[in-house]
């Protein structure tokens, strides 16, 4: 694929993780919710894909679109009763919502602005090779620099916290 299609599809995929992440935060009910977030899942393998990183865009798809999403609708469908809907807030927090979200876009415009990202000469974003596994296992896994052990130790204890206190609002009601 030349380098146009490359940034057409970048761009319908970023507009569309955009738009479905707005209305999975502003819909009111959870199950339409949780759909617009399936569909930015989706959509953010789809980016990976065009990154030549297949081997995430599968565990993306498999991992978080098929399990952990249906999980929440699992548990959105055992612990809520029939129509339940979000409340509305008022004034003040979605004022605050409003002036953290503008200041998020501005800071990921600034901190985009101010590095040059050489689109043309990144051989993964042409096609022209397909990123190795170990190479991907190592980074993953590894402890140096530029590597994630410490953010899926991480991840991990946010995701135990998370089921505790979802075990935790269960047994209340």
């Amino acid at each position: 694929m030349g380098e146009l299609a490359n940034a057409i599809i970048f761009y319908c995929l970023a507009a569309a993780i955009v738009g479905m992440s707005i209305l999975a935060v502003t819909s009111r009910r959870m199950l339409r919710a949780a759909t617009y977030l399936l569909i930015v899942l989706i959509c953010t393998a789809g980016l990976y894909l065009l990154l030549n990183y297949h081997f995430l865009a599968v565990v993306q798809l498999s991992v978080y679109a098929g399990g952990i999403l249906i999980l929440f609708i699992f548990a959105i469908l055992l612990t809520s009763s029939h129509g339940d809907r979000a409340y509305s807030h008022d004034k003040g927090r979605v004022i605050a919502g409003i002036i953290t979200a503008l200041a998020g876009i501005a800071i990921t415009t600034w901190i985009t602005m101010k590095h040059h990202f050489l689109y043309g000469e990144n051989p993964a974003l042409m096609g022209d090779r397909q990123i190795d596994m170990k190479e991907i296992g190592q980074v993953l896994i590894g402890t140096g620099k530029y590597e994630y052990l410490l953010s899926f130790e991480a991840l991990s204890i946010l995701l135990l916290t998370c089921a505790i206190g979802a075990i935790l609002i269960a047994r209340k009601r």
